[in-house]
C-alpha cells in the first residue's frame, strides 16, 4: 500500500532546516548547542537497516518513542533511559510480515473470526498525516487491499504524543458511509519485564470473571481471586471489565501504569511461558481491548484512548 511519501519527506526536510538554524542561533549566542542538538536531531523521519520507515519522536527531556508506518505500530518508549515497549527477538523488521511487538493494532477484529487473526491494521502501511518532534499522526483509509477483506467506509486515524510525563495514544474510527458496521479493537500491547519472576500486574481483578483461553478447545470462563496478577506458566486471559492495569517490575524498581481512559474496557493477558525463541522471559501482553464489538453508525465516530506513565516501586 502506497502512502504520500513527498509530504513526509518536505516537512522532515523543513524539520531539518528548523532545527538547523536553531542550533545557528544557539551557537552564536553562546548557548548550549550540543545539547539543544541531542533532543532536537533525533526526531523525525527514518529508515531502519532493513528500508522501513518510522517516526521518531523526541521532547527535551531526552525520552523517545520511535513509530512505524507499518502497521501504525509504536516499537518503543524510552523516558529516563528505560525502554517499556518491548519488540520480540524474532520480529521481522523488513516489511516481509506485521511487526511482533509494540503497540500493535487489531483491528477491525481481535483474534479469530469472520476475517484473518487480528484484522489488517497491522499489515498496511498508515500514511503520515502530521508530525512535530513530539507527535505524530497517522491515518489508515481503504484501499483495494482492504477492500477485499472487508469493504466498509472506514478511516482511521492513529495519534502518539510524547509529553514530559507520558506517552499518549488516540486511535480515531470514522464511518464515512451511511451504512453502520461493526469491529473490535486492541493495542496488542507488548511491555518489557526485567523477568517474570519480576513482574506482577496489579488493577481491579480481584473477583472478575476472566475467559481462560488456554483450557479446552473454546476457554473457559474463571474468577479471578487475586489482587495481583504474577504469571508462572502460559497465559491468555480476556478480562472483560478491567482496564486499569499497572505493571511493576523489582528487578528494574519501576512500574508502569496502563491508562484507558477512552473506549478500551477489556485487558488481555498473554505470554508464550518458555517459548524462548519468542524471548518470552522478557516482554507481557498487557492489551488495552474492546472486546465485545463496537457499532458505529454512519457519519459516526469511536475513540480509543490510552497512555503509558512510567514511575517508580
Amino acid at each position: 500500500a502506497a502512502f504520500s511519501r513527498s509530504s513526509v519527506v518536505l516537512e522532515a526536510s523543513r524539520n531539518k532546516n528548523k532545527i538547523a538554524s536553531r542550533s545557528k542561533w544557539a551557537a552564536a549566542r553562546g548557548y548550549g548547542a550540543a545539547d539543544a542538538d541531542a533532543s532536537d536531531v533525533a526526531a523525525g523521519l527514518m529508515t531502519n537497516d532493513d528500508g522501513l520507515e518510522y517516526v521518531r519522536l523526541a521532547n527535551a527531556k531526552g525520552d523517545t518513542s520511535d513509530v512505524y508506518l507499518l502497521g501504525g505500530v509504536v516499537t518503543s518508549y524510552i523516558t529516563e533511559g528505560q525502554n517499556y515497549i518491548a519488540v520480540r527477538p524474532d520480529a521481522k523488521m523488513d516489511g516481509s510480515k506485521p511487526i511482533s511487538g509494540g503497540l500493535s493494532h487489531c483491528w477491525p477484529q481481535f483474534g479469530p473470526g469472520e476475517i484473518q487473526q487480528h484484522g489488517f491494521a497491522r499489515n498496511v502501511n498508515w500514511t503520515v498525516k502530521s508530525m512535530t518532534d513530539t507527535t505524530v499522526e497517522l491515518e489508515m483509509a481503504p484501499s483495494d487491499y482492504t477492500k477485499e477483506i472487508w469493504d466498509k467506509e472506514f478511516l482511521c486515524t492513529f495519534s502518539v504524543a510524547l509529553e514530559d510525563d507520558k506517552l499518549s495514544t488516540k486511535m480515531f474510527v470514522e464511518n464515512k458511509g451511511e451504512e453502520s458496521f461493526d469491529f473490535q479493537s486492541a493495542l496488542h500491547s507488548y511491555f518489557t519485564v526485567s523477568a517474570m519472576e519480576n513482574l506482577s500486574i496489579a488493577g481491579s481483578f480481584a473477583g472478575k470473571e476472566f475467559l481462560n483461553k488456554m483450557v479446552g478447545d473454546e476457554g473457559e470462563m474463571q474468577t479471578e481471586d487475586r489482587e495481583e496478577i504474577t504469571i508462572s506458566e502460559e497465559y491468555d486471559r480476556v478480562y472483560t471489565g478491567v482496564n486499569d492495569p499497572v505493571l511493576k517490575d523489582t528487578g528494574t524498581g519501576k512500574s508502569l501504569t496502563v491508562a484507558n481512559t477512552a473506549g478500551y474496557e477489556d485487558t488481555v493477558l498473554w505470554n508464550p511461558y518458555g517459548d524462548e525463541g519468542m524471548g518470552y522471559n522478557n516482554f507481557v501482553c498487557v492489551e488495552s481491548v474492546k472486546f465485545n464489538p463496537v457499532t458505529v453508525e454512519g457519519g459516526a465516530s469511536w475513540t480509543g484512548d490510552m497512555s503509558l506513565s512510567a514511575g517508580d516501586l
